[in-house]
């Protein structure tokens, strides 16, 4: 099937784009039937946290293997075998019927979901130097928007009284779909390293240059703070601001949606502005919005902060993949897989260890902790350019 006056790169965009949203959706069905899945165990909260766990544990297992599975197979192949077994893995999570079912499946979930990442941004950047310019932050917005998609979808399917596997069957049925109608409009092959007179073999995965680092402090940065607003931004809301009950996650949808927004309009603010100002920029939101809540603890200046945390942390993790997948000393595959890796490490440490600052002083003195953290990311801006240009 083709459409008539869409450009051959179009066919690209178009199926990075599907495989983007899918992506989103698989991970919202599964979250948005935690609770369901938590009650037929009969978890109690603390043996949730502890079986969750499996899934960054899978995704730090996968990084290096999915880089390296790239790197071989191309991002194509990788990404055809992703598509199929990320919604395999709901369907398994649909049948559990003990913990330790749970914990593998969950670890199954985590590793998969890596290597559909891994595979789904190398095509990404691969369609970006198609375009010339900026089109990664869409791309992650189709993610944001997936969300909030399959987030209604899981609600509305509660509310019919229909069964996890039931939900989760559909969700595979529709990946099946797309990956059926979009695999022949898959770039088929990925960019090599950006400098092509470059001497030797690309840097690996485990010896990445300081430029690759430095991407991956910056995206550990941004993910540390995504991850408190996941995490704590409904806790901080119900236990600080204390607004009646149906308006406790007023903060977090505020924050998740100038986040989709703010990926939508990410791809022309970067073109316009630049990557370096708007990382500066981003660093600055994030750190006056955190502390608009901490300083003014009220239900309308909380949520105008966190309405200015998601705009900061919309574009950041965007950047740095596009930025790594143009690397000049690796490929770009391994090049995402250590960025990730590293930046993974906020989602995973990151909340936690707000909670322990929370319990020695306050969750108002951990959220200004986090503030300076994401005022970081506009003191690491500089830095990445004097690198780049030395380059």
């Amino acid at each position: 099937m083709k459409f008539p006056y869409l450009h051959p790169r179009g066919y690209y965009r178009l199926a990075v784009s599907a495989f983007y949203f899918t992506q989103g959706l698989v991970f919202a069905s599964w979250a948005s039937r935690i609770p369901d899945i938590k009650t037929a165990l009969g978890l109690n909260d603390a043996q949730l946290g502890s079986v969750l766990f499996a899934i960054p544990l899978g995704q730090l297992f996968a990084m290096g293997i999915s880089g390296y599975l790239v790197g071989r197979f191309g991002s194509r192949k990788t990404l055809t075998a992703a598509a199929f077994l990320y919604p395999l893995t709901l369907i398994a999570l649909g049948t559990i019927s003990t913990v330790w079912q749970l914990t593998a499946a969950l670890g199954c979930f985590g590793i998969t979901a890596n290597l559909y990442n891994i595979a789904v941004n190398t095509q990404g950047v691969g369609v970006e130097r198609l375009y010339g310019r900026s089109i990664m932050a869409t791309f992650h917005g189709l993610w944001s928007l997936a969300g909030f998609v399959g987030g209604l979808f899981s609600t509305w399917m509660v509310g019919a009284d229909v069964s996890p596997l039931v939900n989760f069957c559909l969700i595979f049925g529709f990946s099946i779909l797309v990956l059926l109608a979009m695999r022949g409009w898959m770039l088929p092959r990925d960019p090599k390293p950006g400098r092509k007179e470059s001497p030797g073999r690309p840097r690996s995965f485990f010896k990445p240059d300081r430029y690759i680092v430095l991407l991956g402090v910056l995206a550990f940065v941004c993910m540390s703070c995504e991850g408190t607003m996941y995490d704590w931004s409904a806790v901080y809301f119900q236990s600080v601001i204390a607004p009646p009950k149906e308006l406790i996650r007023l903060g977090y949808i505020a924050c998740m949606g100038t986040m989709t927004l703010g990926r939508f309009l990410g791809d022309r603010i970067i073109t316009r502005f630049g990557t370096i100002t708007v990382i500066r920029i981003s660093g600055i939101l994030i750190a006056s919005g955190l502390m608009t809540a901490v300083l003014l603890p009220f239900l309308i200046p909380a949520t105008a902060g966190f309405l200015l945390v998601g705009f900061g942390i919309s574009s950041i993790v965007p950047i740095c993949y596009s930025l790594a997948g143009k690397s000049k000393t690796m490929r770009p595959g391994m090049a995402l897989a250590a960025v990730s890796t590293i930046g993974f490490l906020g989602f995973l440490l990151g909340p936690p260890v707000i909670g322990f600052v929370s319990q020695a002083l306050s969750l108002r003195w951990a959220l200004a902790v986090v503030a300076l953290v994401g005022l970081s990311a506009t003191a690491i801006a500089p830095e990445l350019r004097k690198i780049h240009e030395r380059k």
